[in-house]
């Protein structure tokens, strides 16, 4: 007995969004995301839209599953608001999926155009306008699914993660066309199956000159180490822990000084959870630590300004010298909606934050901290994960990418994987060092390769060290951005428009 037609377009498209969330970590089995999308693409005809929101819906479901850890755990949400919130924000990604298949087919419909051209252009237009719609959370975004294939982001410094995106889903599109083939029910799509095979030996034979060039080598290099300490989220807020917290990250300080002698030590975000800008004694035990171990250092603390009288908070990062002075502050720039501040808040009074402890933080500006020669660019948290951030504190003169975050909220999940899966591409997409210090881990060092070393494991006291290089090396994408994805966007809004214009004349 055949099952419905609806019911078959549905498990086909739920098994394309599982097969596609198994991609990323955990458990990272990369190759998936070549195949994954194929039984989506082969149904799509049926239930365009929902065919593709469908597939989205168990993706997110299945890649955001640890939202509601942090939302009952850390948040102290009751379950079913908590429930709510997740199964909303995953409708409104669901969305994108949806979205991209629908365009596709109607643009097959009214205008001739082969998905095999439409779909990577759509689906990434539509990737990059989720990395900033409604402020933006470009989580997941296909092309992370090959984090771990080094020759294959290689070419992240070219089109940064959307590349791999157009390149994932072209070759979905294509073998999706090749199974109608073997069915008898397309042709066979002669240019774009060679195509495939060009673009994806092209990325490979990229990928493994640049890994022979050794893209990690500098002239110039730093001792740089990493404090992990592993503060229970529970009690990180509590006045009463603040001296303990404090004692532990001195603690692995001068171990890190005692065995490699560093010049700089890193520690997370948020790691002293006062305002270290108020004088008093835990501040100067802070500032004790880089005037007896003789080396820089920088940490994550929250801080305030006074702005026509008003208190702003922000979410920072200071730069202490070897005399335990202030030699800047870096503030957060991307902040996270309902985590650090509620969106229109005047008309959401009922709503509160997640973060306890302190008020609405106020977003920063990018202003690299200069450091003896050199000048950090300081992503704070989930900073890392948006590509134009990172960029931008590249091209004002960082020499080194610092990423610290307080991954705690995330718990004993894949969340942890992910974000530091997303970090990588940071360091390729600009050529550059990144040095990453997490609260409960990852810790960890990446290259310009995106190699990653010293990776910390999670929820574990640690210290580590590299000799990292300075500088950014050559790099299209650090000069041209997101043209790609911006240009697909412009493209795909112009495709749709003039099948409104067919339609009307029809």
């Amino acid at each position: 007995m055949k099952l419905p037609s609806l019911d078959r377009t549905s498990l086909a498209a739920a098994l394309s969004g599982l097969l596609l969330a198994l991609a990323f970590p955990r458990p990272d089995v990369a190759e998936l995301a070549w195949i994954a999308l194929v039984p989506l693409f082969l149904v799509m005809d049926t239930r365009p839209f929902r065919s593709g929101f469908t597939a989205g819906l168990v993706f997110f479901a299945v890649v955001l599953y640890w939202l509601n850890i942090v939302m009952t755990t850390y948040g102290g949400l009751h379950p079913v608001l908590s429930a709510t919130a997740y199964l909303l924000l995953v409708l409104y990604l669901a969305l994108f999926f949806g979205t991209a298949t629908w365009a596709a087919c109607r643009l097959r419909e009214k205008l001739g155009y082969a998905p095999t051209l439409t779909l990577p252009i759509l689906w990434v237009a539509l990737e990059f306008l989720r990395s900033f719609l409604l402020t933006g959370f470009p989580w997941a975004t296909l092309g992370y699914s090959q984090q771990g294939r080094l020759a294959l982001i290689q070419s992240a410094d070219l089109f940064g993660v959307y590349g791999l995106s157009f390149l994932l889903v072209f070759g979905n599109a294509v073998l999706a066309e090749a199974v109608r083939w073997l069915r008898g029910q397309r042709s066979l799509p002669r240019v774009a199956l060679p195509l495939l095979v060009l673009l994806v030996c092209a990325n490979l034979a990229y990928g493994i000159w640049k890994l022979a060039a050794d893209p990690d080598r500098r002239e110039r290099q730093m001792r740089v180490a990493l404090a992990q300490g592993n503060i229970d989220q529970g009690v990180k807020w509590d006045p009463a822990y603040q001296q303990e917290t404090i004692r532990i990250y001195g603690e692995l300080s001068r171990q890190a000084g005692r065995e490699w002698q560093p010049e700089l030590i890193i520690w997370p975000e948020a790691a002293t959870p006062f305002y270290f800008q108020e004088p008093g004694a835990l501040s100067e035990q802070v500032r004790q630590v880089p005037r007896d171990l003789g080396t820089f250092l920088l940490f994550g603390s929250p801080a305030y300004e006074v702005v026509n009288r008003q208190y702003q908070y922000l979410n920072s990062a200071f730069l202490l010298g070897t005399d335990g002075e202030i030699l800047g502050r870096s503030d957060k720039v991307h902040l996270v909606p309902f985590g650090e501040y509620v969106p229109l808040k005047p008309f959401l009074p009922f709503v509160d934050k997640l973060v306890v402890g302190i008020g609405d933080f106020s977003a920063g500006t990018i202003s690299p901290l200069p450091m003896n020669g050199a000048r950090l660019g300081v992503l704070v948290c989930y900073e890392a994960i948006f590509p134009e951030l990172a960029r931008d504190y590249v091209r004002q003169g960082s020499d080194l990418l610092v990423n610290i975050t307080n991954d705690a909220w995330f718990g004993r999940s894949s969340a942890p994987y992910q974000h530091l899966a997303m970090s990588r591409f940071r360091a390729v997409e600009n050529r550059i060092w990144l040095a990453r210090a997490a609260n409960t881990g990852i810790s960890a060092f990446v290259t310009p390769s995106g190699r990653i070393l010293e990776a910390t494991p999670i929820f574990e006291q640690a210290v580590v060290h590299a000799e990292v290089g300075l500088g950014a090396g050559e790099s299209l994408y650090l000069r041209i951005g997101d043209t790609l994805p911006t240009l697909f966007l412009g493209l795909s809004i112009f495709w749709l428009v003039r099948t409104r214009r067919r339609f009307g004349e029809a």
